[in-house]
């Protein structure tokens, strides 16, 4: 699932090609707006939330799109288009007067809202290490809410920061040295945020830097435990395990962690508790 840095990295792709140019061309292929027409609108600014893509357009109006798993932006050039193999599952095409135009593929999400009224989309989000808005304080207290929240399941709630994803969630567990079950109340929740900030700023501002976390960016090797289970540890060599975070999650999220370098409660501890 694409993460903050992620959504961060395509709207600077988007607003490269799209920002201060007038719509052209435009569909929006979800039934709730596929008679809206934003022709003639400019352009104004791509911005960030988390996972959420606003882009803002003349006239009041932001067109709200989120990634979720399989969703994604291409932008084509002046006199070429998407190969047609893939035009049955785009939802949106964004043509400007450049001649460039962006082609949402297989958005799950798609809403056209009022700029001044954008809260009503993004209103639940907490604070966002990529905005100028962000507040360490707030995010520290949000965190902190909750103390018995597994550590990793609090990381993933976007309501109290926005932009962690899965990857995140296990490669600052690991960081950290915290079993992801390991309850909330027993971290270091301001090292953790300003560990988890550094990271994710990094990732999307850094060049060769996206979403490594082990400093080695040859393949494989790029993260501590997400994507290694059964290989060895990159600091101890025990094996690292995997387990599905949640059963049945659409989002098919898995939970990587090393048992050594990681102590503390196991996958049971959360249904233990519950019981």
């Amino acid at each position: 699932m694409p993460e903050g840095d992620s959504v961060y990295l395509v709207a600077r792709r988007l607003e490269r090609s799209l920002d201060g140019h007038t719509l052209t061309r435009s569909d929006l292929r979800v039934p709730q707006h596929a008679t809206a027409d934003l022709v003639g609108h400019r352009v104004l600014a791509h911005d960030t939330h988390g996972k959420h893509l606003l882009t803002r357009l003349s006239g009041d109006l932001t067109l709200h799109t989120h990634l979720r798993m399989d969703g994604s932006w291409t932008v084509t050039g002046p006199g070429k288009q998407l190969p047609r193999r893939l035009m049955p599952d785009v939802r949106v095409v964004l043509g400007v007067d450049s001649g460039s135009t962006a082609y949402g593929v297989l958005l799950p999400v798609v809403d056209l809202v009022r700029t001044s009224e954008e809260a009503t989309v993004i209103g639940h989000l907490g604070p966002d290490p990529l905005r100028a808005d962000w507040d360490e304080a707030e995010a520290v207290r949000r965190l902190e809410a909750d103390p018995g929240v597994p550590l990793a399941a609090a990381i993933l709630d976007q309501r109290l920061v926005a932009g962690w994803g899965n990857l995140w969630a296990n490669e600052l567990c690991f960081l950290r040295g915290h079993s992801p079950w390991t309850p909330i109340g027993d971290v270091d929740v301001p090292a953790l945020v300003r560990l988890g900030v550094k990271a994710l700023r990094r990732s999307a501002k850094v060049p060769g830097a996206y979403q490594v976390t082990t400093g080695n960016t040859r393949r494989g090797e790029q993260h501590y435990v997400a994507g290694r289970a059964r290989r060895p540890c990159l600091r101890c060599g025990t094996e690292v395990r995997v387990v599905d975070a949640v059963v049945n999650d659409p989002s098919r999220r898995r939970t990587w962690w090393c048992p050594t370098c990681q102590p503390g409660p196991g996958p049971d501890a959360v249904q233990a508790r519950a019981s």
